[in-house]
């Protein structure tokens, strides 16, 4: 049915690696792998097995959980898109945590797979949203700073040269240009 691949870290795995929770829920105990370094695991790649055929309103949507925490939507794959490389952006531990008794099991981060309707998903790739959300604001923070040391104040508003936009972002360009790492500190 399905794959995965922790880039630089693991081989091709298949659906055998998961536990079967149902038909259609699979769950993958991150302590198999990397024990409680789960959070190290930066990278997922997902992929659809050529043998089968998800149907094209259906995803596997791929989800994680730290210890204690509920599971977080990272992604899916479709018919349509058959493989990702998600990004794992691992939740804090949760405070269930504190609670479980010392002779208890410990409770492990783990990745979850399941069959869902593709209309009731948010994104294909949440954390790729994300990072552009991140980077729209980074660039506008800039733009502002740059506009504020122009500025004159006037009451509650900013008044700044009418070319001022045109002057930032030549300045961008030549800084991007001039160092390639300068770009590098915006899509953190």
């Amino acid at each position: 049915m399905f794959g995965v691949v922790f880039p630089n870290r693991s081989f091709p795995m298949d659906i055998s690696t998961f536990s079967q929770i149902d038909t259609f829920h699979w769950i993958l105990d991150m302590n198999t792998f990397v024990g409680e370094d789960y959070d190290q695991v930066r990278e997922i790649c997902v992929f659809l097995l050529n043998n089968f055929t998800l149907p094209p309103d259906k995803a596997l949507a791929v989800y994680i959980q730290s210890p204690g925490s509920p599971f977080l939507y990272c992604g899916a794959v479709t018919i349509a898109r058959p493989s990702a490389v998600l990004s794992l952006s691992w939740p804090d531990p949760g405070g269930q945590l504190q609670l479980t008794a010392p002779d208890s099991p410990s409770l492990s981060a783990k990745i979850g797979i399941s069959v869902q309707d593709l209309p009731s998903l948010p994104s294909l790739d949440v954390v790729a949203g994300n990072r552009i959300e991140r980077l729209a604001m980074k660039v506008g923070e800039n733009l502002f700073n740059y506009m504020q040391s122009f500025c004159g104040l006037d009451g509650s508003k900013l008044i700044v040269p009418m070319d001022i936009l045109d002057r930032w972002f030549k300045k961008f360009q030549d800084r991007a240009k001039r160092d390639p790492e300068y770009l590098k500190g915006f899509v953190l």
